[in-house]
């Protein structure tokens, strides 16, 4: 049977680093109460002339070049974004021109934080029907972007950045021991919108609105669901717990991913952690940890990853892959 597989990784992160004493001097904050209860010690903004699809063609490219391919050998673009350029085009067709690609389709996913999760998923389906072989999934954010730098229960949380993945087609023997996807769990639940949402948009203020949160409500919605969503997607790839080599989380909340992990029963050696340099990227989040993790050698040919990820909506699910 056809898997999708990893070909390759890449990633951008802008220049400007944003330590937490930036938000000491407007806000009833410090740099270890941010550390303590999240566990961010920095993140990036984007500069004011970078838009979510620069950041996205700068890690896409990086993913082309570290698996030896050009833009014309790539079928497909999905980019996970909650903070596109414009309304429309979507911010694929941009990465498309803009790296040059004069062939295949390009489409945006708007899932939050767990827009990469569904991209991925979107992308083996196209992969396993036949319409693409490979396929350059993205996660872009520039999230400062939509922030309410009032509320410090919201703005030290958030980060720009992109990261990006090369899935494309091999075959398989379509049992537990094959590269590439091998399970998927996709959950969303809109009941909780007021959970976490964005105060504005084209049919109702016609401004872009900034982020609103209910952070107890969404810490313990995240703890329940997101453990239970990786064991879903494990059961379906045939793969036990005690076979998972790393959990490359959404790396929102240092107390939110120790405590999937505890509930996994997983150690946090086991666990990609990229929340203290980063902060939460959204949908670039995971695959900036994979990058992050492949190009310091710690993903190994043959290894369990399961990643995972919460967003508004409430959207939520995992994928299980072999590296």
């Amino acid at each position: 049977m056809i898997r999708s597989t990893v070909r390759s990784t890449g990633m951008y992160l802008p220049e400007r680093i944003v330590r937490n004493a930036f938000f000491e001097a407007t806000l009833d904050t410090s740099d270890a109460w941010i550390r303590e209860r999240t566990g961010i010690e920095e993140r990036r903004f984007a500069a004011a002339d970078q838009a979510t699809s620069d950041l996205a063609i700068r890690a896409a490219r990086d993913a082309l070049d570290r698996g030896g391919l050009d833009a014309g050998e790539i079928d497909a673009v999905i980019v996970a974004t909650s903070t596109p350029d414009l309304t429309f085009p979507s911010v694929a067709t941009m990465v498309q021109a803009g790296l040059g690609m004069e062939r295949g389709f390009a489409y945006d996913i708007q899932a939050v934080c767990a827009g990469f999760v569904y991209a991925l998923a979107n992308a083996d389906a196209m992969i396993r029907a036949g319409l693409a072989r490979r396929v350059l999934v993205i996660g872009a954010e520039t999230f400062s972007r939509i922030l309410d730098w009032t509320d410090r229960g919201t703005c030290i949380l958030f980060g720009d950045g992109a990261g990006a993945v090369v899935l494309e087609a091999a075959e398989g023997s379509g049992d537990s021991a094959d590269r590439g996807i091998l399970g998927i769990d996709l959950n969303s639940d809109g009941r909780h919108r007021d959970l976490l949402y964005v105060d504005g948009g084209v049919a109702t203020t016609g401004k872009a609105g900034v982020l609103k949160m209910q952070g107890n409500l969404v810490f313990r919605h995240a703890v329940e669901k997101l453990a239970k969503t990786a064991h879903l997607a494990l059961d379906r790839a045939g793969i036990a717990t005690s076979e998972v080599d790393w959990l490359v989380p959404h790396q929102a909340n240092l107390r939110i991913i120790a405590a999937t992990a505890a509930r996994m029963d997983l150690p946090m050696e086991r666990v990609v952690l990229t929340v203290s340099q980063h902060g939460n990227t959204s949908a670039a989040s995971i695959p900036l940890a994979l990058a992050t993790a492949d190009a310091a050698g710690r993903l190994q040919p043959g290894q369990v990853v399961v990643t995972e990820a919460i967003g508004g909506g409430l959207a939520w699910g995992a994928v299980v892959l072999r590296w």
